[in-house]
């Protein structure tokens, strides 16, 4: 995901890769940061991002396709996690482990409720229960009208 200064901001994202799929991580390496937000709005998503892809590229450590989650555990801010390939000097590295259920959705960020509530019924189909959700906002908002698609990822850990 990109900072929208150009027009190939954001890869064109391919859904059936991600479409019903079971991940297992084990420490798999991300930076992470903190975005603002007001009842889950971002307010400084792109400022987040730009402070943070110049250093992972910078390392050729970013990954391609991007893959950027948010952890939406308040209505005032999200961590971010940006897929990253090595540590990147002066960033805050995490990592994340585990099973995760995926499932894409697509359309406009109002449907969330019900996105969330598909992604429960889903793991539940799987005989599982969500612990813990992630979402992956595939493109920036220029890049979803660009290419007349909102998809999101939502990933179950399990």
């Amino acid at each position: 995901m990109g900072t929208c200064d150009t027009d190939e901001c954001c890869p064109r994202f391919e859904p059936e890769p991600w479409e019903g799929k079971e991940l297992h991580w084990d420490e798999k390496l991300f930076v992470k940061d903190r975005v603002k937000s007001f009842l889950h709005i971002p307010l400084n998503f792109g400022a987040v991002m730009t402070r943070n892809v110049e250093p992972i590229k910078a390392v050729e450590a970013f990954e391609e396709p991007p893959l950027v989650l948010s952890d939406e555990n308040s209505l005032w801010g999200a961590d971010v996690y940006i897929a990253a390939s090595d540590d990147v000097p002066g960033a805050n590295m995490a990592t994340i482990s585990g099973t995760f259920l995926t499932k894409v959705f697509e359309g406009p960020y109002k449907n969330m409720r019900q996105w969330i509530e598909e992604m429960n019924t889903y793991a539940s189909s799987q005989g599982k229960k969500a612990e813990k959700l992630y979402f992956f906002y595939t493109t920036c908002p220029k890049c979803a009208k660009k290419y007349g698609k909102n998809y999101l990822v939502i990933l179950a850990k399990v």
